[in-house]
């Protein structure tokens, strides 16, 4: 049994390792960019839309909504970012129902890059929300003794995002694989429905603890409130 798909080597040459978590990885990238750009290619503004345009807006008004509702005044500002970390982690679970298939969440190199993508993204929101100096002195605050302490923090909390949604994914994946040598066919297809559910939560999680974690470092220093934007029309 493997325990993380790291260990499923496709192809090697000296220590170069193609494994099925790179493989996985950019096989589903390739899926939501293509499928992204079918569905968008004829969208709509009239009452008559497709099944999937109407899709597309359920999911991003949904993840729209929940950017809100953290915090985050301008929404769409940030749905490029969040909402590109929901799908990803949620399509991985999703596939799972795919024979052969492993998610690549399931291996601790792909979480970690995920949550790297959250440590970038936090200052770099943080500092175009407030500027650098007023980003930067929020370190210092409320006394330059607490320094250590936050970068410790930023550097805990990544670690944490990393180790929560690996360990989620990959005991979800062996629990399955467990079950499907022990038991009969129908307790394992129920589990299958359960790891579905529960890797769209933990989609949910992953990207609404980021929200929060860029809504923190968003605050204007003068008001405490998210950076607000003008929502363009065309866009609203």
């Amino acid at each position: 049994m493997r325990l993380t798909p790291d260990a499923w080597i496709f192809w090697q040459y000296g220590f170069v390792k193609l494994n099925a978590t790179i493989v996985f990885t950019w096989a589903l990238m390739v899926v939501l960019v293509l499928g992204a750009a079918l569905i968008t290619r004829r969208l709509t503004a009239d009452h008559e839309r497709s099944r999937w345009q109407n899709l597309l807006e359920i999911v991003v008004t949904g993840i729209v909504t929940q950017i809100e509702d953290v915090g985050l005044k301008a929404p769409r500002r940030y749905l490029g970012f969040l909402g590109t970390l929901f799908l990803f982690v949620a399509a991985s679970a999703l596939a799972t129902v795919i024979p052969g298939y492993e998610p690549p969440t399931a291996s601790l190199s792909t979480t970690a890059a995920l949550a790297l993508c959250v440590l970038v993204a936090v200052p770099l929101f943080g500092i175009s929300g407030q500027g650098l100096l007023a980003y930067l002195k929020s370190y210092v605050q409320p006394t330059p003794v607490m320094l250590p302490f936050n970068l410790i923090s930023e550097v805990s909390r990544t670690l944490a995002l990393a180790v929560r949604l690996f360990g989620n994914m990959m005991s979800g994946a062996m629990i399955i694989a467990i079950l499907l040598s022990i038991t009969p066919f129908v307790f394992p297809v129920a589990m299958t429905a359960l790891g579905l559910l529960t890797g769209m939560v933990q989609a949910y999680i992953f990207t609404i603890l980021a929200a929060v974690y860029i809504a923190a470092a968003s605050r204007n220093a003068s008001g405490g409130k998210a950076l607000q934007e003008p929502i363009p029309a065309s866009a609203a």
